[in-house]
Order: structure tokens, then C-alpha cells, then sequence
């Protein structure tokens, strides 16, 4: 489809934040050492993510690869499982440093206290000096005995899933939420970390720009100085999926929120991150990691590993039974089975020129000597079809740079989704939903 005809359809269509989607993955025909692998990358400054797929809910617009209230043994097994692999990839990795830190879910704060220190302990094998680090909670887990382990492990951004403070808009997307515990879980976040970010959505039903306005506003005034902005997506297999429908009123939302955020002393980093945190809150002297130009570790079964060609994981699933079973599966392994690459997506040449691009896009902005210098041409040279999305407005030229202009960070969606080559929408496609 033409850039100018999925604008003319509404501009949301799906999430836009890594290349390619893992619903282009597949089964390896044969698996791949991890050994020889890693062999040959940059190991020096690498991005280690910690899944925890577990949560006390499951809310009508996730599609998250997360399994609602575990049975009791399931998260110990777990943990065992987490740190056979972690000893696996010590072993591969050797030597490396790791750069940045990030655990999500699922609900990290879905463990207790002991069992998030046993999580700690376990990134800690892999990466055992202090880092910049992230972790996603939800209001009904945290608490301050979870508060105090996340704190005494240097962790400098706490993000949690709030959606709306009223209770009429979380649950027309069954999001059972008490505003209370929200707001005692901000009041106590307020000091624990130097980024506290809250996750927000619009286009909930019965949504509008004032209500929205107002969680921004209580959100802020209990101490988050980070927000993302979510448009509301109803993704195949998901509650909402099965029964939704309304009129499209998101970039409405979206405008207004973003100027009343603004006037709040935010600043735009992205289509959806807002930030007033200054830019060394997680420390000066912080390792860089870019996503476009460094590998990545993922541990569980629903976090993904990016090497130069190959990007790996655990087959992707949203139906509760799907998961539950690739959790059992995972847990099951052994050492040597965690020394492989069974399932992934083998990355050409023309991949890797595709990622760069989008994902310096998503950024606000492409180096074009830097792509240049890394691919042997000019950007425009090999994706022609940039052109269309100069024509729209969305992207603005200049002999060094490819920039977003203010329309096209709000349609960064639209342009992730375009901009996908042949062969993933192909795979994306074929994909078999489970």
C-alpha cells in the first residue's frame, strides 16, 4: 500500500518499535551455536533484558507474552530455568561488558521480594557492576518491601502501567484498577528511582481530551517526570479483539495531550516518550548502548537476542494455553539446549540496511554519513521509496540528515509499518496465530 493511502486510513495500525516483528521468526532449520554466533560481535557494549512473564491480570488490548497467575511452583522453576540460561550465556559471552539493563514482563513486581532478589542476583552473573537499570511494575504489586530490593540493586528507572486513572476507561478494556493503589504506589515510587515513568493510553472508551488531561495532570503531580503515550491498538487474539469497535478518535487525543504536556515543561522524544528527567539523570558517566549499532541478550522465553544476522527468541504467542505451554517447554531445558539458537529471523543484508533505517527513524533522526559509511551508500539510494514520505511531509532532507518533522514523529507508526520489507510483511502474514 502507498504511504499516502495508510495515512488517508487513519494512521494507526500497529506498534512500531523493533525490526523485524517476532511474528516474522521461524524455526531455524538447524539450530546455531550461540558460540560461534556471538563469536564475531562487539561484545563490549551490550543490552541485557530480563523477561518475566507473569501477571495478577490479563487486560483486554494485551497481546504480551504472559502467563496470568502462575501456579505456586511456576515461578521458582522459573528462576531455576532464568539462571541455567544466564550460566549458559556467561559462557558464550566471555569476555563482554554489559552497557544497560532493563527487566520486564509481564509484571516484574508480579514476583515477591525474595524472588526479585534472586532475579537481581541472577543479572548479576551476567553484568556485576553497577548500570543504569529499568524495571516495569504495576500499581497492585509494588510495594515498599519490593521497593527496598529495586533500590539496593542501583535500578534508575521504574516504569509502571497506569492507562487511566478512571475507573470507567480501564474497565472498557477489562483493566481492573483501583485509583488508590495508583496513587499509593506513585506516592511511594516518588523518590525511589531518578526516572519514574507511567504508561498512559488513549483511546480508551468513553475517553476524552479532558479526562485524559486530568491522569496526565494527578500522574505528574505524584512525582513521574516520564510518560509514554500509547495509542489504543485491538491486536488479533486479544479480549478486545473479540468484541470492539468504535469511532477513531486517537490523534485528537494525541494532539492534545501532547501540547498540554508541553506546557508542563515535557519535552517530545519520540511519538510516544515524554520526558522532563534531564538527560544524566541515570549518571554522567553512564555506558551508551544504541539499539541500531550494539547487540542485545535476552533471557526467557519471551525476550528477544539481536546479533548482527540472526535475531532470536522463544516462538511468539497471545493465546493464554500457547504460552503457557512455550513457558513449560523453555523451562525444560537443559544447558546445551540453551547453548543454541533454535528459532529466529537470519537478517540479509538488505535487513540490516531496513533496521537501521527504521529504527534511526523511530529515533527522530538518520545520520545519513553514518549509514553511508556502514552500508556504502546513500540511504535514499538504497529505499527509494523515502521519496513518498519527503512528498508527505514526514521526513524533511538535508545532505546529512533524514529528520522526522512533527507529523511525521505522529504518524512514526505508519512509517514503521511502510517502511517493512517485502519478505517480513510476507512472513508477518503467513504467521500462524496461536
Amino acid at each position: 500500500m502507498r504511504l499516502a493511502e495508510l495515512l488517508r486510513s487513519g494512521g494507526y495500525h500497529s506498534y512500531a518499535y523493533s525490526y523485524p516483528h517476532k511474528t516474522a521468526y521461524r524455526t531455524l532449520p538447524v539450530p546455531i551455536p550461540l558460540k560461534a554466533l556471538w563469536a564475531t560481535e562487539d561484545r563490549q557494549s551490550l543490552f541485557l533484558y530480563l523477561h518475566v512473564p507473569f501477571c495478577e491480570q490479563r487486560c483486554g488490548f494485551c497481546n504480551l507474552f504472559t502467563q496470568v497467575a502462575p501456579k505456586s511452583d511456576v515461578v521458582s522453576r522459573y528462576l531455576d530455568a532464568l539462571e541455567r540460561q544466564a550460566t549458559v550465556m556467561h559462557s558464550v559471552l566471555h569476555p563482554y561488558r554489559v552497557a544497560r539493563l532493563a527487566i520486564g514482563g509481564g509484571t516484574p513486581s508480579y514476583l515477591s521480594a525474595p524472588q526479585l532478589a534472586r532475579l537481581f542476583a541472577i543479572a548479576k552473573r551476567l553484568c556485576p557492576d553497577p548500570i543504569p537499570g529499568s524495571i516495569e511494575v504495576s500499581p497492585a504489586t509494588i510495594d515498599e518491601e519490593k521497593l527496598a530490593v529495586l533500590q539496593q540493586h542501583h535500578i534508575t528507572r521504574i516504569s509502571m502501567g497506569v492507562q487511566s486513572l478512571f475507573p470507567s476507561e480501564t474497565s472498557g478494556v477489562q483493566r481492573r484498577q483501583d485509583p488508590a493503589h495508583v496513587e499509593h504506589a506513585l506516592r511511594i515510587l516518588a523518590t525511589a528511582a531518578p526516572i519514574r515513568n507511567v504508561d498512559l493510553i488513549y483511546g480508551l472508551p468513553g475517553q476524552t481530551a479532558q479526562s485524559l488531561q486530568e491522569s496526565i495532570d494527578r500522574v505528574v503531580e505524584l512525582g513521574a517526570n516520564e510518560l509514554y503515550l500509547y495509542p489504543l491498538y485491538v491486536r488479533p487474539l486479544t479480549i478486545l479483539s473479540r468484541h470492539r469497535s468504535q469511532d477513531d478518535f486517537r490523534v485528537q487525543l494525541y494532539r492534545s495531550a501532547k501540547q498540554h504536556l508541553r506546557s508542563l515543561g515535557f519535552r517530545q522524544v519520540s511519538m510516544r516518550m515524554f520526558t522532563q528527567a534531564v538527560p544524566d539523570a541515570e549518571g554522567p558517566d553512564r555506558p551508551q548502548y544504541r539499539c541500531q549499532d550494539d547487540a542485545m541478550i535476552g533471557l526467557g522465553p519471551g525476550a528477544r537476542s539481536y546479533t548482527t544476522s540472526l535475531h532470536y527468541a522463544t516462538s511468539f504467542a497471545v493465546a493464554q494455553s500457547a504460552i503457557r505451554d512455550r513457558i513449560e517447554a523453555w523451562m525444560s531445558q537443559s544447558a546445551d539446549d540453551f547453548s543454541y539458537a533454535h528459532h529466529g529471523f537470519l537478517l540479509s543484508d538488505t535487513e540490516r540496511q531496513r533496521r537501521y533505517l527504521i529504527l534511526s527513524l523511530l529515533e527522530g533522526s538518520l545520520d545519513r554519513n553514518a549509514y553511508r559509511q556502514r552500508f556504502g551508500h546513500d540511504v535514499l539510494s538504497h529505499t527509494p521509496m523515502l521519496a513518498e514520505a519527503i512528498t508527505e511531509g514526514l521526513i524533511t532532507e538535508s545532505p546529512d540528515t533524514l529528520c522526522l518533522t512533527e507529523r511525521g514523529v505522529e504518524c512514526a507508526d505508519v512509517l514503521g509499518h511502510w517502511l517493512q520489507s517485502d519478505e517480513v510483511l510476507a512472513a508477518r502474514a503467513a504467521w500462524e496465530a496461536a
